[in-house]
């Protein structure tokens, strides 16, 4: 079964984390795709522009309207993601565990219901 593991940052207590937690970070994910690869888990991650340079689509009156930043005004922001292709439930909660964000903030799990 494949599971979709959101990693999801607050940029004002990214701000509060020395530059050795933040390093941290940027290895433990160096060595979580490394264990996720080696597995057969892995089935792909990316990382995600920051919100001030999304754009944001509407269709109203049947004309695209767009807006620059994100849909959702919030102060956590999806940053990226890792999907993965696991035997349970369990194992992705146990993944995403592992993912070094999920000392600092949240990682949801999520299965993929469609793949097209």
């Amino acid at each position: 079964m494949r599971y979709l593991l959101t990693l999801h940052m607050n940029p004002t207590l990214w701000a509060t984390l020395t530059d050795e937690q933040k390093n941290g970070v940027y290895e433990g994910h160096g060595t979580f795709i490394k264990l996720v690869t080696e597995s057969g888990e892995m089935v792909e991650t990316k990382a995600l522009a920051e919100p001030a340079e999304t754009k944001t689509v509407r269709v109203k009156d049947g004309k695209a309207q767009t807006e620059t930043g994100p849909f959702v005004d919030a102060a956590t922001f999806l940053c990226g993601y890792y999907v993965v292709d696991v035997e349970s439930e369990a194992r992705a909660v146990e993944l995403a565990a592992q993912i070094p964000d999920a000392a600092y903030t949240a990682v949801e799990v999520r299965a993929v219901v469609h793949e097209g």
